[in-house]
Formats: structure tokens, C-alpha cells, sequence
């Protein structure tokens, strides 16, 4: 799976071929068929796991469980936290943040829909860890998710996921100026 996100990363899913997997991998032709159906099954299987990290890591950074401490913690900095944990894995893990968030929606229709699912989930999140309120939208959860993986990708795609974190400060404003605006007085 590493060596399929390496891979990716460097010349595109569709210039991958299986032979420069198992080249990579140091694994026998056999042995990735024996595990997987094919090049879009490791790329899936990679996809999984590293949603699932990332995941794991966002609602850690929020705190984002029902637990007393999350309710310690204000809606800005669980928002803050969250955002952290996302960009410092995007940070730490270029090669399948690339694959995740930029190949994935082109590789193929499974891939894309892994994308699409993968979203729905952030969103969630998003909502549950952001303040109710009847002066933002129903749709802003799924505009500032998707307002943040934009700006994400633009990072990446110009080679400098390394340095995903300087985005925290601008991505957190964002986050969080519907609220604030919105808890204004009129």
C-alpha cells in the first residue's frame, strides 16, 4: 500500500502499473494478488487506512467523544484541534495525503466515490464539534469542510504538504468566522 501511494504521488495513479507496485513493494506478482484483486483494491485498502488515521487523529485533536473533557474544551479550540491533528498527518504523510485527496478523486469511479464517503464523514464531525445556530446555513458544515480540503489539495498539489501546518492559523479563521460573525448582534 505504501508503495502504491509513493507511486501515485509521483507519476499518477494511471501511470502505475502492477509491475512497478510489486518493484517497489519488494514483493512477488503472487504475493499482491494474493492479498489484493488489483491495482484499485490496494489503492482502496491504502485510502481506508489512512481515512481511518486521519480520522482517528482529527477527533482526538478535537476531543470530539462525548467525554467530560470534551466538554471542557470550547467549540473554537476543539475546531482548532481538530484542524491541527489533520495538517500535521497531511504534514507527516505527503505521499498518501497526495493519493487521499488529489488522486483519489480521479483515479477511478470507486476511488472517487472513497473520496466522496470519506467527506461525508468530516462533515459529521464537523457538525458535531461546531455550535447550533439559526444564522449560518445548514450547508456550512459541508462548505467549510469542503473550503478546507480545497485549500489542502492547492498545498499539496504545489509540493508543499510538508508545510501544511502554516495553514492552521488561516484555515481556523475560517472555520470559525460564520460563527462569530453570526453571534454578533444584528
Amino acid at each position: 500500500m505504501d508503495a502504491l501511494a509513493e507511486l501515485t504521488a509521483e507519476q499518477g495513479y494511471e501511470a502505475t502499473k502492477i509491475s512497478d507496485i510489486v518493484k517497489r513493494a519488494g514483493v512477488a506478482r503472487k504475493t499482491l494478488y494474493d492479498n489484493f484483486e488489483g491495482k484499485e483494491e490496494v489503492f482502496l485498502a491504502a485510502f481506508d487506512a489512512a481515512r481511518d488515521e486521519v480520522l482517528r487523529r482529527v477527533e482526538e485533536g478535537a476531543d470530539a467523544d462525548e467525554g467530560a473533557e470534551a466538554e471542557e474544551r470550547d467549540w473554537q479550540e476543539r475546531v482548532e484541534g481538530g484542524l491541527a491533528a489533520f495538517l500535521a498527518y497531511v504534514a507527516e504523510q505527503p505521499t498518501l495525503a497526495r493519493m487521499c485527496m488529489i488522486e483519489a478523486l480521479q483515479a477511478t469511479p470507486a476511488t472517487a466515490r472513497r473520496y466522496e464517503d470519506a467527506d461525508k464523514t468530516f462533515v459529521e464531525l464537523a457538525r458535531q464539534v461546531l455550535p447550533k445556530g439559526e444564522r449560518v446555513p445548514d450547508t456550512i458544515a459541508e462548505s467549510l469542510v469542503g473550503g478546507v480540503a480545497w485549500i489542502v489539495r492547492r498545498q499539496i498539489d504545489r509540493g508543499e504538504a510538508e508545510r501544511a501546518e502554516d495553514l492552521l492559523p488561516e484555515l481556523t479563521e475560517f472555520m470559525l468566522a460564520p460563527y462569530l460573525d453570526a453571534s454578533m448582534p444584528e
